[in-house]
């Protein structure tokens, strides 16, 4: 599968804060159906030591906002349901552009999208390949 444009970005982020890039992608396989998530990272050093997540990362640069969030949006829940299943300590993140979380993700519709289905979002700033936040 294509890595997203800011695949690369988003794995140096997490790098800076001292996660270790454990998968890329992270491929998992639950009831006959095949996934990959872009990348799977465990903190070793830090006060959050052992905590483990999965990331799947979007540019939202497509045609259309809405149709990049629908294919986000089905890409986490169905990742969320194979985590849970074989790999539920992982905690699972949408990566989104710092840009694009503050335009796009602070509509009414969308908050709510996100806050009803409780998806864990990831804050990035692909020019200077840091975190922004952690939601």
């Amino acid at each position: 599968m294509a890595k997203d444009r800011f695949h690369n970005a988003v794995r140096t982020a997490l790098e800076k804060e001292n996660w270790v890039i454990t998968a890329d992608p992270y491929q998992l396989s639950v009831g006959g159906v095949d996934f990959e998530i872009d990348l799977a990272a465990e903190l070793i050093a830090a006060e959050r030591a052992g905590e483990k997540i999965a990331v799947e990362i979007k540019s939202f640069i497509g045609r259309s906002l809405v149709s990049d969030f629908h294919t986000a949006l089905g890409q986490c829940i169905n990742y969320q349901f194979a985590l849970n299943e074989v790999d539920s300590q992982r905690n699972l993140y949408l990566a989104i552009p710092e840009t694009i979380y503050q335009s796009f993700f602070q509509r009414r519709f969308v908050r709510s999208v996100i806050d009803k289905t409780q998806i864990n979002l990831l804050i990035y700033d692909q020019t200077q390949e840091v975190i922004r936040q952690w939601l």
